[in-house]
């Protein structure tokens, strides 16, 4: 029975050779399942069982779903079970299984798990090191492998000093080993460390400048084969430059990361179908009556397609072509790790181009991309199974990550459609991609808790556009309740007194400069000068409120040079300038009025701005007045009234009666069933958005994503600060 049990099992591992082989890996996986049970197993020695259990769980974590992760983890601890006691066993083989272990408690959540696993590796790689069991070259790789993957759990954990600590480590390692791409890869995790848990502005600074310094002094060759790190370090530069409010440097590098990615694609469709026709040329070879003119004519052809697909992938082996050719890798085996799916980074240099040009005005690019994003993630989303009617209860846990990731991703596109429609005054499209927030926060409520107080802010903004002040106000500040970020709380803040001022009654003005003075004394605090810009601009309009026209003018023509020369905002730069222009005109400078105004209403023209173009128009016409010009008077008073009869008021109309108007303005928060099930299942998911001014996912970027909460990728941008009601 034992010597039937063996030939048995080595049959059936015979034949997951062969599986894999053909790539066949499902094939292989139930092969090496069928090894594994009783009887077979008992015929296995305890060497071979380790590496069978190893080889399986490899499988089934690269499958990145169902219960993959779960059985991933008991074949590996049942492997280190075995291997431990055993004196034989390569060191190589028990640090892949600590390596694989923690990796599957990444997935699953289990994060002290994974940090403890990781620990007990680097002892292990120590001791075998010390004792000459590893060389040294070897142990060096090994030593930067498990620093990241510690890093990555301590980040996860919410331990930044600790994490950058670990990849100080790291990096001393790689530099040691004389491997400048392991050297960059810790540097970028550094920024990314740093960009989330921002505490010194001058060490992020340090951090993103060596991140840049290594990148500029990879060989060309070097940089050709790193397209991963390529995305991942000028992603992160770019997320430090818009946070730091430089657009000016940001551009650049947008410009290079949507070429690298239109190139990427490109890529990627060529190693799609070579490796498709390599496939079929190795089915054509595996037929047993091939003639031999044919089988050497298929040979050569199999040769040719192996070596431009490895000159296309950069990677020395085949099977590194077939397992890593369309993953965007960070680093060497054994790490072989990447930041995000292809298609989630692709998606990311869309957004960064969104988010560039949304406020210059250039609308019709921004809405191609933000139609193609949006499709791209329906199909990823499509993919996962995530299709009408299921919610995250109904997700397993080891997708909730890269769902999260794609449902962020989501969430960011359609933000981005709600600032470029009510910018233009489409009012019914961006309440339809209102409506569509809403309804995916309602689905997926925990996985996208940290979107609430956008949603909210949104919900704000879109009630202000329609004129329904009060109801704006209320959800502005229900936002800032939504958040811990202060930026958003400030934002939130300056929004809601915008929205005071323009209900106009003494009361409301008193409660726009409640909100507004404490902001006003700490704009100076933050990073970047988006925050206080804004405050600025709200500050001045009540100074002018409080007819103190001069001291209004000086704070505001501060407010516009920081939003000219640094944001590049052309919505706000027009609203600056009309309030600037109706301060001249207040002041008495009519001349002065007329300049500023007209390079206002170009402004507000160039992005379909209806309410501030129909604003500009009433001080002209008060312009005109003060000038005792009667023709030029009623000719702009009677554009003015058909500007806004016939295009904003039809457009308002249509807003108000459309289905989404009153649920998406009524004064309450969303409603939502709280998920007992999904808290039970991952706990992780909600604990650590506290931090909720973080900008891009926490990941670091390892083999296995950690399945924690997915934040807001980046920063929101300025929306509608304008005011429907002339300010005077």
């Amino acid at each position: 029975m034992s010597s039937s049990s063996s030939s048995v099992a080595d049959g059936l591992l015979a034949l997951a050779d062969e599986a894999e082989r053909r790539r066949d890996f499902a094939a292989a996986a139930a092969c090496l399942e069928s090894a594994l049970r009783p009887p077979h197993a008992t015929a296995l020695l305890p060497l071979a069982e380790a590496r069978s259990r190893l080889r399986l769980a490899k499988l089934l974590l690269a499958r990145r779903g169902g219960a993959g992760a779960a059985a991933a983890k008991a074949h590996l601890e049942r492997a280190l079970l075995l291997l431990s006691p055993l004196p034989s066993a390569p060191p190589r083989l028990k640090l892949l299984a600590h390596s694989l272990l923690a990796g599957a408690y990444a997935v699953l959540g289990a994060v002290p798990s994974q940090k403890h696993v990781l620990r007990r590796g680097l002892g292990l790689l120590a001791s075998a090191a010390a004792s000459g069991l590893l060389p040294r070259e070897p142990a060096l790789l090994w030593t930067c492998n498990f620093q990241a993957q510690l890093a990555s759990a301590l980040a996860v954990d919410g331990d930044a000093a600790s994490a950058l600590s670990t990849l100080s480590a790291g990096a001393a390692a790689a530099a040691e080993l004389g491997s400048p791409q392991l050297e960059l890869f810790f540097a970028s995790t550094a920024v990314h460390v740093h960009l989330l848990c921002w505490e010194d502005s001058a060490a992020v600074e340090a951090a993103v400048a060596r991140a840049t310094q290594l990148w500029d002094a990879l060989p060309g060759q070097q940089k050709e084969h790193s397209v991963g790190l390529f995305f991942y370090t000028e992603l992160l530069r770019t997320f430090y430059l818009l946070r730091i409010c430089d657009y000016k440097a940001a551009s650049p590098s947008i410009e290079r990361l949507d070429t690298a990615a239109r190139s990427e694609m490109q890529r990627a469709q060529q190693i799609k179908e070579l490796a498709n026709e390599l496939s079929a040329v190795e089915r054509t070879l595996g037929q047993p009556m091939l003639k031999d003119r044919e089988r050497s004519a298929q040979a050569h052809k199999q040769r040719q397609l192996k070596a431009r697909l490895r000159m296309l992938c950069g990677y020395d082996t085949l099977n590194d072509v077939l397992d890593y050719g369309d993953k965007l890798l960070l680093a060497p085996p054994p790490m072989h790790g990447e930041w995000l799916p292809r298609t989630a980074v692709i998606l990311l240099v869309d957004l960064m181009v969104i988010m560039v040009g949304r406020p210059k005005g250039i609308f019709k690019e921004c809405g191609k991309r933000i139609n193609s994003g949006l499709q791209l993630i329906h199909d990823e989303l499509l993919k996962l199974g995530i299709v009408d009617g299921v919610t995250e209860t109904n997700l397993e846990h080891s997708t909730i990550w890269t769902a999260g990731l794609y449902l962020m991703l989501l969430l960011q596109f359609l933000e981005n459609k709600v600032a470029v429609e009510l910018t233009r005054s489409e009012f019914v499209e961006a309440q339809e991609a209102l409506a569509q927030m809403k309804n995916w926060f309602i689905r997926f409520p925990t996985i996208l808790q940290g979107c609430e107080s956008t949603i909210e802010m949104l919900r704000g903004q879109y009630a202000h556009s329609v004129g329904c002040f009060d109801e704006a106000a209320f959800h502005f500040l229900e936002a800032t309740k939504l958040t811990e970020s202060r930026s958003m709380q400030s934002m939130c803040q300056v929004y809601a007194a915008v929205s005071y001022i323009c209900k106009g009654d003494a009361e409301s003005s008193s409660q726009a400069l409640e909100l507004v003075g404490p902001a006003y004394r700490t704009m100076d605090s933050f990073v970047g000068v988006r925050e206080k810009t804004c405050i600025i601009f709200v500050y001045g309009l009540l100074l002018m409120r409080q007819h103190n026209p001069q001291e209004a003018r000086n704070r505001l023509a501060s407010g516009l040079r920081i939003a000219h020369q640094q944001l590049g905002n052309i919505q706000l730069v027009s609203q600056y300038l009309t309030i600037l222009g109706t301060l001249a005109l207040q002041l008495h400078d009519a001349g002065q009025a007329r300049e500023i105004l007209k390079s206002s209403l170009t402004l507000a023209k160039t992005l379909y701005d209806i309410p501030t173009q129909i604003w500009i128009l009433s001080v002209f016409t008060e312009l005109y007045r003060e000038m005792e010009e009667k023709g030029n008077e009623m000719e702009n008073f009677e554009y003015e009234r058909k500007k806004e009869e016939d295009d904003l008021q039809r457009r308002l109309s249509e807003a108000h009666s459309h289905a989404f108007h009153q649920e998406l303005v009524e004064k309450s928060r969303i409603q939502i069933q709280t998920l007992h099930d999904l808290s039970r299942k991952q706990p992780e998911i909600a604990g650590p958005i506290a931090n909720g001014n973080l900008d891009i996912p926490e990941s670091v970027g390892l083999s296995s994503p950690e399945p924690s909460s997915v934040r807001r990728l980046v920063e929101p941008g300025s929306m509608r600060r304008g005011t429907r009601r002339r300010q005077s």
